[in-house]
């Protein structure tokens, strides 16, 4: 797990939120946007990604740039782990053993009626 809990978020809003002054500190970040704004990903459009950046940058509703330090502590975490074949095994097992009532179709569905309060199209098939 990563990223801010529920109290930390408000905080973080009441704070008054500028994730431009993350970005300007944090270099690893100022990478990533950096290779988005290049072109890399975008087969030479400079601009493509212009919009999210900006986005980010400026307004990041979601918090991402915020809880860019936090992942990349739990992503080296995960590193650790996985070169400990034994230890990634097991921790691989519980996980599967604890996934409990997860389903990717019942997810999209709670989704879909308690947070973006969307009904399902019906769809004619070809023929």
């Amino acid at each position: 797990m990563f990223g801010l809990t529920a109290p930390q978020v408000a905080q973080t809003w009441a704070d008054g939120y500028r994730p431009r002054e993350i970005y300007d500190r944090t270099p690893p970040l100022q990478s990533i946007v950096e290779a988005l704004n290049s072109g890399l990903f975008s087969h030479g459009d400079h601009e493509l990604f212009r919009p999210l950046v900006d986005d980010l940058l400026n307004h990041d509703p979601f918090l991402v740039i915020r809880d860019f330090q936090s992942y990349l502590e739990c992503q080296q975490e995960v590193s650790r782990c996985f070169v400990d074949t034994a230890r990634w095994t097991r921790m691989s097992i519980l996980n599967v053993a604890r996934i409990g009532r997860f389903s990717a179709d019942r997810a999209i569905r709670e989704y879909c009626d308690d947070i973006w309060k969307v009904q399902p199209l019906e769809v004619g098939t070809a023929g």
